[in-house]
């Protein structure tokens, strides 16, 4: 083991301790560390400088400068250099390790909602050595391995409900910015917990870009999924009917209600949503029913293009009255996806325009696992008994699936 010694400026070291302590621990550090190099290059040549010597291995043959950035500022060491052999320092693994433990930090800050500007402005201060927007972008990019790991892992079996939504993000592309549509899925496991089981960008949502992502879902194991749940956009509905042709399909409740409300003038829509949200809170199906034959009679005449479209969406928003009572609220509306949906957009405005595709991908990959740690930690939103109860009900389901496919043939 190299012993070391150093040698110290009183007078220097207080001065810098009275005007900037900062300083002062950097110096102390320099000094330390060009300390442990002299004394390993000493241990390897078995000679201290200008010593004479038999055991004596090699020759010195001066130093280099090198920059080590650290948590207290930027040091410059002055690295020995032997004439045959290299010269071999425990001090550069560290570097490595320190280097990583920043460029994560970077990412992490803006994984936060940091802008990559602000980050670079931090990390100066931090470390007395500034970073570019493209440094901390690049930086950025030692997520893509774990992104990459977290959306193409094994899904498997135990997944019992799934809700799939877009949003939107601003990619430079050809030298455009155009909309990006990142599409994201998450379930409600047999567990009672929720988690993000996939996610990917396309350039807009149709019925093809549905089908690739759905189908990569059961390609990678997605399967005994009770039911999905989403708007009615035709892209999703059309592809679930051919990737999950046996699954029921759920209309996000929310979603339906402001369909509805959109189509009726406007001093009628708050007594029009207080009325379809007691019909959506019926604790049977004949009991929404009855309730929206009422609305119907109620504003058939001041609203009916309202009316057309409850008495178009009511039967699919009503997949859920087959499910057990405690699972139907956490599955009845695609609420848990929107708040996701929320989140990313917060986080993709701190970036405003991604340099492209591939910088989306893993800013909201990186966004998802996040959340997805977070869920993991939550409590249970159902139990056991309520799966149980799922599984005797699962023919019945299988037959709203079918008769779903029915009718969206006859359309």
């Amino acid at each position: 083991m190299a012993q070391l010694n150093i040698t110290l400026d009183q007078d220097e070291m207080l001065r810098l301790l009275a005007d900037d302590a900062g300083g002062a621990f950097a110096a102390l550090l320099q000094e330390s560390l060009n300390g442990l190099l002299r004394a390993e290059s000493a241990e390897q040549l078995r000679a201290a400088p200008y010593e004479r010597t038999d055991e004596r291995t090699d020759c010195r043959n001066g130093t280099r400068e090198r920059s080590l950035t650290t948590r207290i500022g930027t040091i410059e060491l002055r690295v020995p250099r032997h004439r045959n052999a290299p010269f071999k320092t425990l001090v550069f693994e560290n570097y490595k390790r320190s280097e990583a433990a920043l460029i994560t930090t970077m990412a992490e800050m803006v994984v936060a909602g940091v802008s990559t500007a602000k980050v670079g402005r931090v990390m100066r201060e931090i470390c007395g050595k500034p970073f570019s927007k493209q440094a901390v972008s690049e930086a950025c990019a030692e997520l893509d391995a774990a992104v990459e790991a977290f959306r193409r892992r094994p899904i498997g079996p135990g997944r019992l409900f799934v809700m799939v939504d877009a949003t939107y993000v601003k990619v430079r592309e050809d030298h455009r910015v155009v909309p990006k549509a990142l599409m994201v899925a998450i379930a409600l496991n047999s567990s009672g917990r929720k988690e993000v089981i996939g996610f990917e960008l396309a350039d807009r949502e149709e019925t093809a870009t549905w089908k690739a992502f759905l189908a990569s879902l059961r390609e990678r194991g997605l399967s005994d999924v009770r039911m999905f749940t989403s708007d009615a956009h035709e892209g999703i509905t059309s592809a679930l009917g051919e990737v999950f042709p046996d699954v029921a399909w759920q209309r996000c409740q929310a979603h339906l209600a402001r369909n509805i409300a959109d189509a009726a003038p406007k001093r009628l829509r708050e007594g029009l949503r207080s009325e379809l949200a007691e019909m959506f809170n019926c604790g049977s199906l004949e009991e929404a029913a009855a309730r929206r034959d009422e609305i119907i009679a109620d504003y058939s005449e001041e609203a009916p293009d309202a009316v057309k479209r409850l008495d178009e969406g009511f039967g699919d928003a009503m997949t859920v009255m087959a499910l057990p009572e405690e699972m139907r609220r956490c599955t009845r509306t695609s609420n848990y996806l929107e708040r996701l949906n929320r989140e990313i957009k917060r986080r993709a405005k701190v970036v405003g325009i991604f340099p492209n595709a591939a910088s989306a991908v893993r800013l909201m990959g990186a966004v998802l696992m996040e959340e997805n740690d977070r869920w993991s930690a939550m409590g249970k939103i159902y139990y056991a008994p309520a799966c149980r109860e799922l599984d005797e009900r699962r023919a019945d389901l299988v037959v709203i699936a079918r008769r779903q496919q029915d009718l969206r043939k006859a359309a």
